[in-house]
């Protein structure tokens, strides 16, 4: 029989190949049975595909929150990570866990059609998963936000300089799973759309920037998020004079060489 971690996780995802692990005093309540599960938990297993809970672990017990827990895919390699990582509190160095292998997003993209050619036509690199991300405050919308640690402490400085000057910036998205983009493909796919029309306006699965988690949506209160009018703001003109301050680039401005359109609200951390 395993045994039970018996600590929290610190402020930090850990990563697996198909279940995250999530510090369970960041996630939101879904249900009364979610509520009782989570209300003695340190930890929440969250399948990465469609974002179920899967597991609650407290101290004296593994809580299943699906039925089928025993066969979840992947649940030997989240459970096993937990173990590791428990006592790896103190000095724990998130950006030094690497990264998560990519040959199962490779095979996922050749079912799609996709090969090697796609990133030479585009220009755009494969982004491999962290294996851990820490947390860096909650997005607009009052998610968790996940970065790596350095795009954490710089997107936070940032944020900080930024409001001592009276300008606020916000997070509309940070880290996002190859399993999410997957999932929009599948979505559009099931509605009848062909790949060719899906990557018109969705960048394929795996060539993201968000997948690293060194890359931000950034916006401000009252401008809707995404949108090009970001650039007529007080938030932009204050990004474009500072943020190389912090280590932040816009990764696609006007003409870029990769054919994605003009996002002004797009930074990434570090180079590429």
């Amino acid at each position: 029989m395993r045994r039970l971690p018996t600590r929290a996780l610190k402020t930090r995802l850990h990563n697996t190949a198909q279940i995250e692990l999530w510090p369970a005093d960041v996630l939101r309540v879904r249900s009364n049975a979610d509520a009782r599960a989570l209300a003695g938990a340190h930890t929440v297993l969250r399948r990465k595909h469609d974002g179920r809970y899967l597991a609650a672990v407290s101290a004296q017990a593994v809580h299943p929150l699906v039925p089928t827990l025993s066969r979840e895919p992947g649940l030997d390699e989240a459970w096993d990570a937990l173990h590791q990582l428990e006592g790896a509190t103190r000095g724990f160095d998130a950006d030094a866990q690497g990264t998560l292998p990519l040959h199962a997003l490779q095979e996922r993209l050749h079912e799609l059609g996709l090969d090697d050619t796609y990133g030479e036509r585009s220009g755009l690199a494969l982004v491999a998963e962290p294996a851990a991300l820490v947390f860096a405050g909650r997005d607009r919308y009052r998610r968790p936000l996940w970065l790596t640690a350095a795009a954490a402490r710089a997107w936070l400085a940032m944020q900080h300089a930024a409001y001592q000057e009276g300008v606020v910036l916000d997070a509309i998205s940070g880290y996002r799973s190859h399993d999410y983009q997957l999932g929009i493909f599948a979505r559009k796919l099931a509605r009848g759309q062909t790949v060719e029309q899906i990557l018109t306006v969705n960048a394929a699965p795996g060539y993201s920037e968000h997948h690293g988690g060194r890359a931000l949506d950034i916006g401000t209160p009252g401008e809707p998020p995404a949108e090009e009018s970001f650039e007529h703001t007080t938030a932009f003109a204050w990004l474009t004079r500072h943020a190389g301050d912090f280590g932040f680039v816009m990764s696609y401005p006007r003409d870029n060489p990769h054919g994605i359109v003009y996002e002004p609200w797009h930074w990434r951390h570090g180079l590429t």
